[in-house]
């Protein structure tokens, strides 16, 4: 598949880099989890499969052979020769046409599944571009060529697993939390404040972590935290209140209080929220 042109960001992830944390390596890997999912699940690619994750859409390719591709994640299609596809729709490509991404009217990310998969060469197990740690393949340039993988003969799936149906963009309403494991580092005013206020995603945001804007969270406690492990969905406060929620490229340890971590469904719907989004927030069921 060769590159035409790569749009506002366009980088290579799988499902991630486990068990090298303690090399101060993180894990990254597709910042929405379900989206990336359910595009190997459609197109017949094995879990773990490398996808191109898109952001904002505008890629444009082309193969030299025959393919076969979906896009998941937001409400943009895949144009091939001109003619748009539906909304997540399993799509067989010509040899030589162009393909592109749309601009999606709702999401952020998608995710371009090749049947076969997108063979670079894997760095610690991973072909997951790592934005924060510069690990990983390079970001796709124009004109860069990305090998397809060997297709495998599992062919496409008849239905999908259940955990990987939801709708091309994800639902509203407040994203799901389990308090802690520093919310004694906050007082009882932030803590409300977090569960019933309205925050904002900066343009600062990226795939290292949604920055906030919105009611300050302060503490109940001065003094540092010395650095500790951290999970995506991980919502750190620093010492100006402004909440940021890690995503998948976040580093391996945080120095600041976590208040709060979202649930991995609940981490996934934040990986779509463009600048400008509200958010609120609610605590998960038991």
């Amino acid at each position: 598949m060769r590159i035409v042109r790569t749009g506002p960001l366009t980088v290579l992830k799988d499902g991630g880099r486990p068990g090298h944390a303690h090399l101060g390596v993180p894990v990254s890997g597709a910042v929405d989890r379900t989206a990336y999912a359910r595009a190997n699940a459609l197109a017949g690619n094995p879990p773990g499969t490398a996808v191109l994750e898109c952001t904002l859409g505008g890629l444009r390719v082309s193969f030299s052979e025959p393919a076969v591709a979906v896009l998941t994640g937001t409400d943009a299609v895949l144009v091939v020769d001109g003619v748009p596809a539906g909304v997540e729709e399993v799509v067989a490509i010509p040899a030589g046409v162009a393909v592109a991404v749309s601009m999606p009217k709702r999401g952020l990310r998608s995710y371009l599944a090749v049947r076969g998969g997108f063979d670079v060469p894997p760095v610690l197990g991973s072909r997951s571009t790592d934005r924060i740690a510069g690990v990983g393949p390079a970001r796709p340039a124009v004109g860069d060529v990305l090998p397809v993988g060997d297709v495998l003969p599992i062919g496409p799936p008849a239905g999908l697993p259940a955990a990987l149906v939801s709708s091309p963009v994800a639902e509203d309403g407040p994203l799901e939390l389990d308090l802690g494991p520093r919310d004694d580092w906050f007082t009882a005013a932030a803590i409300a404040a977090l569960l019933n206020a309205e925050f904002v995603v900066t343009p600062a945001s990226d795939s290292v972590g949604l920055r906030l804007d919105g009611p300050e969270l302060t503490r109940a406690r001065t003094g540092e935290l010395p650095s500790e492990g951290v999970v995506r969905g991980s919502v750190q406060v620093p010492p100006d209140g402004k909440p940021i929620i890690f995503q998948a490229d976040h580093p391996v340890t945080g120095g600041y209080p976590v208040i709060a971590v979202l649930t991995p469904a609940s981490a996934d719907r934040a990986a779509q929220a463009r600048p400008g989004a509200r958010l609120r927030f609610t605590i998960a069921p038991a």
